[in-house]
């Protein structure tokens, strides 16, 4: 039995999780290498090296604090109206606070890019802290983990902006594991299946969920474009590239979620977590609640193609549960 006073981070089976999730962003660099001509993969080779690293790492730190103003502003634009609507206590928002973790945050992330460390090795760097960053913030209001995760959001694609093709390629990944554990409740998944039986049905659950949550989003995205693709959000169309990255990494948070729901036998993350970010952050970016259910209900689909009947059983009260919040009776339209 787990000892209920050692810290989880400090377990050896521990990591299990974080390096099942971990593994999925190499396959963007993998497919990038194979199809670069042999002048790009010079350039390629070039810029991944520790020099090459170094070189971007040092353009990107010296812009970090133009990004982080500049997403800031993009973030209080869309938020604002909604501190109003929702009777947020203004005090919670701390913009020095928030800057001061998403900056740290960033320079861990670029320090082991820097390293020439693959991007899955983040996912055990990083995840302790944004788990207390996500813990800190949530405290007095869960809600305004919405403008932590956006702010982060933003900053990294801001910073993205100015790279070559072949530094951006690179890089991204990286940013997208800090992406994924800030508006994702990773080390909360973590810490709860570190505490569980390692014969436990909830955790095997789980375990077969993680490797193929990133193609489930995927074809759920897919299947809304075929159905609703010239779909106007505040980013755009579902079918543009920028809002189809948005749309699987939303699909990819609610199974993580469920996850957290499953391995907690609790509907806790649910009502207390997901339910009110999305209430706050789906109306500004522009997203329907129609889309929203059609998105959840495609969900427990592919769920129920990938994993085995005794799976998706443990899943589905958790399924039900997330399409009642959703529901046209609770949200109307």
């Amino acid at each position: 039995m787990p000892n209920p006073e050692s810290d989880p981070g400090d377990r050896e089976d521990f990591p299990a999780l974080a390096k099942l999730w971990g593994k999925r962003y190499v396959q963007s660099l993998l497919s990038y290498s194979h199809a670069l001509s042999n002048r790009d993969r010079d350039r390629f080779s070039e810029v991944s090296s520790l020099e090459g690293r170094a070189q971007t790492v040092a353009k990107l730190l010296k812009s970090l604090n133009f990004a982080s103003a500049q997403a800031w502003s993009k973030t209080e634009s869309l938020l604002t109206a909604e501190v109003q609507r929702h009777g947020i206590n203004p005090h919670y928002i701390d913009p020095w606070q928030i800057a001061r973790d998403s900056h740290r945050l960033f320079e861990k992330v670029l320090e082991v890019y820097h390293q020439g460390k693959a991007p899955q090795s983040l996912a055990t760097v990083i995840g302790p802290e944004c788990g207390r960053v996500r813990k800190s913030v949530s405290t007095a209001d869960p809600r305004i983990l919405g403008f932590v995760s956006m702010q982060i959001h933003y900053t990294g694609q801001k910073l993205l902006e100015p790279l070559s093709d072949a530094e951006r390629i690179l890089i991204e990944d990286y940013f997208k594991v800090l992406d994924d554990h800030l508006y994702m409740p990773l080390q909360r998944a973590y810490e709860v299946a570190a505490n569980h039986p390692e014969h436990s049905a909830p955790l095997a659950a789980v375990q077969a969920l993680l490797p193929q949550s990133g193609r489930i989003a995927q074809e759920v995205c897919q299947q809304v474009i075929q159905d609703v693709g010239n779909y106007q959000s505040f980013s755009g169309s579902l079918s543009s590239p920028t809002v189809q990255v948005s749309s699987i990494r939303d699909v990819e948070m609610f199974q993580i979620y469920l996850c957290v729901c499953t391995l907690e036998n609790s509907i806790a993350a649910f009502q207390e977590e997901l339910f009110p970010l999305c209430m706050m952050l789906y109306p500004p970016l522009k997203v329907e609640w129609w889309l929203v259910r059609s998105l959840v209900e495609l969900l427990e689909q592919a769920m129920n193609q990938c994993l085995e009947l005794h799976q998706v059983k443990l899943f589905k009260p958790y399924l039900d549960s997330m399409q009642q919040l959703f529901a046209i009776e609770v949200l109307g339209h």
